[in-house]
């Protein structure tokens, strides 16, 4: 998981796929986290991709960088103990203007089942689960 996580820092930048009923859809995201050894997204419960998510939990994003690619699908599940918000926006200090670990908005997911495939045009496809 943390191979995982470094890829998705290190992109910056990362897609997520939900569904709105039979609709695709895709949006970028940038907040990645590990708190007490599970994978985290943040995003605000107010959002529609936090409705989409809580209606179906199956989610899957990708990210690259160039010359790899990672994909990581899975169960999204909502944490909304105070601790685990705080430690997503300690790495994210521009959130903090918009987030608080104390609002009613500020929402946090860790992947549950997940299975992560990073690959390339050069070797064959490594997956990571956890």
């Amino acid at each position: 998981m943390e191979k995982v996580y470094e890829f998705l820092k290190a992109c910056g930048t990362y897609y997520l796929a939900t569904a709105e009923g039979d609709q695709p859809r895709v949006r970028p995201f940038g907040t990645v986290d590990i708190f007490e050894g599970r994978l985290y997204i943040q995003t605000g419960k107010v959002k529609a991709v936090s409705k989409q998510i809580q209606a179906n939990p199956k989610v899957e994003l990708c990210a690259f960088n160039g010359e790899k690619w990672l994909r990581v699908s899975g169960t999204l599940v909502r944490d909304d103990r105070r601790e685990a918000k705080a430690h997503m926006l300690e790495g994210y200090p521009d959130l903090q203007a918009m987030y608080s670990p104390d609002d009613d908005n500020t929402g946090v997911l860790y992947f549950k089942d997940a299975t992560a495939v990073l690959s390339s045009f050069t070797a064959p496809p490594e997956e990571i689960k956890f």
